[in-house]
Formats: structure tokens, sequence, C-alpha cells
């Protein structure tokens, strides 16, 4: 009866009695998410390991080396975009085509032409024909810079000029 003679302990008794079932519960629930836990981070861990031994030392060698690969290709490509942009700009960029009629009467119409041909830097050609009944005369004159070091008629200028709009234009549209 030493139990009787002290209610405190048969009431902490009880109380642990009752309790305990749920204790168990909750220690059982811990547990499980313990489990589910350290599942969780080993199959985190095995796609992390990318080498055939799955240890990290591998992954960080293979992707270092992949890095480096990266790296390795980032500077042929920019080599290659700068040749490619050099080639670019050589390339023809503007046209310009003006049609015009040489001669003051009506007769013959606008069969003549100047048509500029001109690179990024405002270089190339322009070419002039002159159609009459009895020929067609052909001329080509050198362009730099937007200039001719010959002397340009005026539908040979406005056809430079069209051709340097039709660049600016295309800079614009990119």
């Amino acid at each position: 009866m030493l139990f009787a003679s002290q209610p405190f302990l048969v009431s902490a008794t009880h109380y642990l009695t009752l309790a305990a079932p749920w204790v168990a519960l909750l220690a059982l629930l811990l547990s499980l998410t313990a489990c589910m836990v350290m599942w969780s981070l080993r199959r985190r861990f095995k796609r992390l390991a990318l080498g055939r031994n799955g240890s990290i030392e591998e992954s960080v060698s293979i992707l270092t080396r992949d890095i480096k690969e990266l790296q390795t290709f980032r500077v042929e490509l920019e080599k290659y975009l700068k040749v490619a942009e050099l080639r670019m700009r050589g390339s023809l960029q503007g046209l310009g085509i003006i049609r015009f009629n040489p001669f003051s009467s009506d007769a013959g119409g606008n069969q003549s032409f100047c048509a500029a041909f001109l690179d990024e830097r405002h270089s190339g050609v322009v070419f002039s024909t002159l159609y009459t009944r009895d020929r067609v005369g052909v001329y080509a004159k050198p362009v730099e810079n937007g200039i001719s070091t010959f002397e340009l008629t005026d539908e040979e200028r406005a056809a430079i000029e069209k051709a340097k709009s039709a660049i600016v234009e295309h800079k614009r549209a990119a």
C-alpha cells in the first residue's frame, strides 16, 4: 500500500498508463518520417553521383571536364562569329535602283536605270544603263565609303543614297 499513501504517484501512474500508447505511436511516426527522409536523401545522392562508381569526387570530375569542354566550345564559337561578322560586313547590304529617261522627250519611257550595290561600309559599285532604240550602254563605277573617284550623275547619286537608306533600314530591323 505504498501507492495508497501517496495519491500523487497514483495519479501520475494513471496518466502515464494512458499516455504510453500515444507516446509509442508518436515515436513510430517520427521513426517512419526519419526513414522517409533518409530514403529521399539517398535517392537524391544517387542522382547527384554521376559516375560509374557513384562517388561525389567522380561527379565533380565529370562536371569539371564538361565545363572545360563548354569553355573551349565558347572560345571557338566566338572566333567563328567574329569571322562571320567580318564576312557579313563585306556582303551586299544595300541595293538602290533608280529608273529614268535620259532624254528630254517622252520617247522611250524610263527604260534606263542606275543600280547601286553597297556593303555595310557603303562600298561597292554603281551600274548605269542608257537605253536608246539603237543600242544599250552599260557603265560601272566603283564606290568607296559612299563616293566614287569617277564623276557621278544625279541618278547614280540617288541610287547610292537609296542603297545607303536600305542599309540603315536593314540595321534598324535587326
